[in-house]
């Protein structure tokens, strides 16, 4: 039974060195929904206005056809958009599922440099290759702004009995 004389559990106070949990500092959140509304709006754009650009990338040697790539990749950058904006509690296992799609859609990244396709303004090498560096970027971004990194620094200290968070050698 609650003792009566204490405050109750909604308006107790806070330990404010308590450590928080991975993903939910405000720049963290900040940048968790601007990247959920950018793969939003991009996933909105493979269904609409970008279908042609978004086909345009899709490399030939696929045995898939472009459209249903550009559909199925849409629909999916729709979810994980959302996925990130509305399942906060769900930030980290949300986070590695986003950095693997980042991951599952870099050879077409590769394909549209090694073989010179033009698709939204990348007409020439140069900036098809600084495209290709910005991926890396797009997996830390995730990893970062969900906790999701941190959550598996955590669990890898963990089970090195090594409680301080970072990880050795």
């Amino acid at each position: 039974m609650r003792d009566p004389s204490a405050p109750p559990p909604s308006t107790a106070p806070t330990d404010p060195a308590a450590p928080r949990p991975p993903g939910t500092s405000w720049p963290q959140r900040f940048a968790r929904w601007l990247l959920g509304a950018a793969l939003l709006l991009a996933g909105l754009s493979h269904l609409t206005v970008g279908r042609e650009e978004f086909l345009n990338q899709v490399p030939p040697w696929l045995p898939i056809d472009g459209d249903v790539v550009v559909v199925a990749s849409g629909i999916v950058e729709i979810a994980l958009g959302l996925a990130l904006l509305v399942l906060g509690r769900w930030r980290v296992p949300v986070g590695w599922l986003v950095a693997l799609f980042f991951l599952a859609i870099f050879p077409g990244n590769i394909a549209q440099f090694t073989e010179g396709r033009d698709g939204f303004g990348l007409t020439t090498d140069v900036a098809r290759g600084i495209r290709l560096l910005f991926q890396p970027l797009l997996v830390a971004w995730a990893l970062w702004s969900t906790g999701a990194w941190s959550a598996y620094r955590s669990w890898r200290a963990g089970r090195r009995g090594d409680h301080s968070g970072t990880m050795r050698g």
